[in-house]
């Protein structure tokens, strides 16, 4: 039976720690509307941009084979034949992307409420990173290639509650593969469960997780390997720019994360004062240690 990690004071932090907690519900459900505002500007782009993301698809395979990199096709036909899997990845597909990234946030806002608004907030900032590129980089993803021998999994197993469906197309963007959000956002979920989950069986999960997700993107054949780097490059970046962006509102507010208590005494402020030169270790808050 696996025994639980240690306790995050003796980890560096992910996140600097703040005074604030968890942030008002309002404010969470107005993310979710610009967000979705977002998106549908990207949406009601597509019609103008279908040829322009098809030529580039192409392009798109012709410069994986040149690098030999293009396993796609050959994926996508290995997994098409054993129909139960292939079927069981187009329902990870359509649902886990948004259920784990769900269930996650909900678990840091509960549980770890002093890293929650950092963990959102780069998990917003690479949506609306991907968004950005959904708008000036439109692609379609290789099952939309014809002559290519790429099998749609999604209409040819008729899966229910796909966005790749016919039934679904009217509110998804059907040439928003690059960067990939499933990889994007299946990283910063294994982020968060192997920096703040308790057992080690279940961070090492997490860790699998966007490997996971990785071979469902490419066997059924609704991202290209560009598309997955694109998703991974994306969440890497996010992190970069909450980290400086945190470090210089921190430097121009004077407020950095919070200051070591002073160690106290019966006999006044001496020894607080000697712990400080010492320079006292600050410890981490109950809520930041991992679930036990």
């Amino acid at each position: 039976m696996s025994e639980p990690a240690p306790p995050t004071a003796t980890r560096r932090r992910l996140f600097p720690r703040t005074r604030q907690g968890r942030p008002h519900l309002w404010t969470e459900l107005a993310l979710i509307v610009i967000g979705y505002s977002l998106y549908t500007l990207t949406r009601d782009a597509v019609p103008g941009q279908k040829d322009i993301a098809m030529r580039r698809a192409a392009s798109m395979l012709r410069a994986e084979h040149s690098l030999h990199v293009d396993v796609e096709l050959t994926v996508n036909h290995a997994l098409d034949k054993v129909t139960p899997l292939i079927v069981g990845m187009n329902y990870y597909y359509a649902t886990l992307h948004f259920l784990i990234t769900i269930a996650v946030l909900v678990w840091l806002y509960v549980r770890h409420p002093q890293a929650y608004r950092s963990a959102r907030m780069v998990l917003f900032i690479a949506i609306v990173s991907s968004l950005i590129g959904f708008y000036f980089f439109a692609l379609a993803p290789p099952r939309l290639l014809a002559g290519h021998g790429f099998i749609d999994t999604t209409v040819k197993y008729h899966t229910w509650g796909s966005w790749a469906s016919p039934s679904m197309q009217s509110v998804s963007n059907q040439y928003a593969a690059m960067p990939s959000d499933h990889i994007a956002w299946s990283g910063w979920c294994a982020v968060m469960i192997y920096r703040y989950a308790g057992h080690r069986w279940i961070r090492v999960a997490g860790l699998f997780y966007p490997l996971f997700t990785f071979t469902v993107i490419i066997g059924t054949a609704n991202h290209f390997v560009a598309d997955a780097v694109g998703g991974a490059l994306t969440l890497a970046a996010a992190f970069a720019v909450h980290h400086f962006a945190t470090k210089l509102w921190s430097r121009r507010t004077g407020q950095a994360s919070l200051p070591p208590p002073r160690a106290q005494n019966d006999g006044g402020g001496h020894q607080g004062a000697l712990g400080e030169q010492r320079g006292v270790a600050d410890p981490e808050p109950a809520v930041e240690q991992r679930d036990r």
